[in-house]
């Protein structure tokens, strides 16, 4: 039915990552599906956006960004896909834009997302989810 599926995956939340390995594993059981983890590290003009400082010891981006695909890597063994069906991806950059660039890129059939619980600022869903929701040109699955 799919045959490819991206996962954005928040590595600093791992409640959010348990509450999409059920649904992942179930999409991906039963169809030869290639499964795309992608971690967003945000960027410097997005924590600016969000009015919050940016840690002033930060490593040099590269570095910082290898470390990151380094930890998705142990946190994707945890969804249990064989490794010729995953490919994974860390990037810089607004967390909702590189989702939506990745999954053009791939040609996604289908983005399983994990989202917060909701406060008065985003009512619905977590402000990134909604707005993969509201982009995307394949459907997406929101997972709370």
């Amino acid at each position: 039915m799919y045959n490819s599926i991206l996962v954005p995956i928040d590595i600093s939340e791992d409640s959010l990552t348990h509450m999409v390995i059920p649904f992942v594993q179930a999409h991906t059981a039963l169809n030869t599906a290639k499964v795309h983890f992608l971690t967003v590290i945000p960027s410097l003009p997005y924590y600016s956006s969000l009015g919050l400082a940016y840690p002033a010891e930060m490593p040099k981006m590269k570095e910082f960004q290898h470390a990151a695909l380094a930890k998705l890597d142990e946190i994707v063994k945890q969804f249990k896909i064989p490794a010729d069906k995953i490919q994974t991806h860390a990037v810089t950059g607004s967390p909702k834009d590189q989702i939506l660039k990745l999954a053009d890129t791939i040609g996604a059939d289908l983005i399983i997302i994990a989202s917060h619980k909701p406060d008065i600022s985003t009512y619905l869903l977590g402000s990134n989810a909604a707005a993969v929701v509201r982009h995307a040109k394949c459907p997406v699955l929101v997972v709370r």
